[in-house]
């Protein structure tokens, strides 16, 4: 029994007992996510993982870092608190990656106006949901109560993912040429990417964001709300099957940022916007925010989460391989020989 409490901590802002609680009603998702690594439970001082270096010659670690940014203010106007931890994994997970390391485990930081602890446990069911979609462990975590910092009611999610891959098979972009393919990944939507433009175009209340929206068929909260797809297991699917060049993953800064972040020198990326069709909620910011197309490209994903270089000849096999395992892929374009960067 932790007797431990404060009263006049409790009085300043801050209720310990409501922190026990928040880790009591969150254990069980916690646990849901535990791989054969895990050699702690929650609850220590520190997450503690054995990983499997078998059959590798020369392991490396990937790691990542990200949050959800103002996403969230979507999540507190809308009081639903699931999704925004898939969306904190997947952008940790997602990155990582790209370099081909599949991730091993993944730790949060919440921090809270006032810690109550249904909300608390509704935010880590996402996290624990998005560990087990991404094939890691949750392994710690801290969740921060932090009154006059915060507003009751708000908070903020972060976290950072750890992966491991053979040094040999490291994807890293050196070996991109001229005359290679770059196959296009379809997005489950906005992601977590630009929502301080989206917040800045839409009207943000409960009663607009709980408005039908037929081109969407769904209500504009909930399409607003839709978590990050995590390709973790649709990449490794596609590194057994084919040798991969390069994957950009498509965030923060749009295709002019990322994609040539993946291109090394003298290599460019040509891409054909009109090879797929531009999901309906990207064509409603442009239109009611009067943004022009390529502020559009260089802020959203525009449909596309990640953009994958292949040579030419894996180019079929690499389609087939995504598509099998259960994602919406096309030809987007090619690379040619010029300055680093993308022709749109």
């Amino acid at each position: 029994m932790n007797n431990s409490q404060s009263e006049t901590y409790k009085a300043a802002g801050v209720d310990v007992t409501a922190g026990y609680r928040a880790v009591e009603l969150m254990k069980a998702h916690v646990q849901s996510t535990y791989t054969e690594g895990v050699l702690s439970d929650i609850g220590g001082f520190g997450g503690v993982f054995k990983p499997n270096l078998g059959g590798m010659k020369e392991p490396v670690f990937v790691s990542g870092t990200d949050g959800v940014g103002t996403k969230l203010k979507i999540a507190f106007i809308m009081d639903k608190h699931d999704t925004v931890g898939i969306d904190c994994v997947a952008m940790c997970a997602n990155d990582i990656a790209c370099s081909g390391a599949a991730p091993l485990f993944f730790l949060d930081y919440i921090a809270v106006g006032k810690n109550f602890p249904t909300q608390v446990e509704q935010i880590v069911s996402g996290i624990a949901a998005g560990c087990r979609d991404a094939g890691c462990a949750l392994i710690g975590g801290e969740t921060a109560e932090m009154p006059g910092f915060y507003p009751v009611g708000e908070y903020d999610v972060a976290g950072f993912c750890v992966g491991m891959v053979d040094r040999e098979k490291l994807i890293d972009g050196k070996n991109i040429k001229a005359g290679d393919v770059l196959i296009g990944v379809a997005s489950s939507g906005l992601h977590s990417n630009g929502y301080s433009l989206v917040r800045h175009v839409f009207e943000m209340s409960e009663k607009s964001l709980m408005r039908e929206i037929p081109e969407l068929g769904c209500t504009l909260g909930e399409e607003l709300l839709r978590p990050t797809k995590i390709y973790v297991r649709s990449l490794q699917a596609l590194i057994r099957e084919v040798p991969v060049k390069g994957i950009s993953n498509i965030t923060g800064g749009g295709f002019y940022e990322n994609i040539p972040r993946m291109l090394p020198d003298g290599v460019c990326a040509k891409i054909d916007k009109n090879a797929y069709e531009v999901p309906p909620i990207f064509r409603m910011l442009g239109k009611e925010g009067n943004i022009p197309e390529r502020d559009l490209y260089n802020t959203f994903n525009m449909g596309i989460s990640l953009v994958i270089a292949v040579d030419k000849n894996d180019a079929d096999k690499a389609l087939a391989a995504l598509r099998a395992a259960g994602e919406t892929a096309c030809i987007l374009g090619e690379t040619i020989s010029g300055e680093k960067g993308i022709q749109l």
